[in-house]
């Protein structure tokens, strides 16, 4: 399953120090892939995407501009379009606020923002049924390492409903833990090139994709 065997390690005394030498470290070995194993990695995690998450098409999808080497959803969101979903991109409006989504499809005006990343201009803003959310790294109970700025799971608290949260990696990114805090949501969902995990009484277990099926489907009834 994984590429590294976790180490266990004790709680940090400064979580906040942690997080951001482990974020680095796993941003530059991402970063560290050879383009053409980029591509088939980023491959593998679309078919596993296309495999085992048909339900998603129809609903609202929220979904991140790739960047610093992600996963590319941008293939899998086209097909959920083609299958009536509505797409979304985030913007940042203010620090320390939940994030704002707005509605995005081809050719829609866009403007660069945080990390000059692109998102919508003038389209409406939605709030997303399903999101795919890139990871630096994960952990085994299914916490994620973002960017440190917790935009996300504000957005999550924000939400009366919470989306169906499925998250993009690369099985170079497995943590033993992250040593989540309270604001730490975990998701529902993890695709990497080697597969789909969900998490099952508090842990990530590897699925098969006619399972990821079955659970998206219920969680989007």
């Amino acid at each position: 399953m994984n590429e590294e065997k976790p180490v266990t390690e004790p709680e940090p005394e400064d979580w906040r120090a942690w997080r951001k030498a482990r974020r680095r470290e796993l941003i530059e070995r991402r970063g560290a892939l050879h383009t053409d194993d980029l591509k088939q990695r980023s491959a593998a995690v679309d078919r596993w995407l296309a495999e085992g998450f048909g339900p998603v098409a129809g609903h609202t999808v929220g979904f991140c501009w790739p960047f610093a080497a992600e996963p590319d959803p941008r293939f899998a969101v086209r097909r959920w379009r083609e299958g009536g979903s509505h797409a979304a991109l985030p913007l940042v409006v203010a620090p320390r606020t939940p994030l704002e989504f707005r509605e995005w499809w081809p050719g829609a005006a866009m403007e660069r923002g945080v990390y000059d990343i692109p998102y919508p201009v003038g389209t409406p803003v939605c709030i997303p049924e399903v999101a795919l959310v890139p990871v630096n790294g994960f952990d085994r109970n299914g916490y994620r390492l973002g960017y440190g700025g917790g935009y996300f799971d504000r957005t999550l608290a924000s939400y009366g409903q919470r989306p169906l949260c499925i998250g993009l990696g690369f099985e170079i990114a497995w943590m033993d833990t992250i040593f989540p805090r309270e604001h730490d949501i975990p998701f529902d969902f993890m695709v990497t090139e080697a597969g789909i995990y969900q998490r099952v009484d508090g842990r990530l277990v590897a699925v098969d994709p006619a399972d990821a099926q079955a659970a998206a489907s219920r969680r989007l009834r």
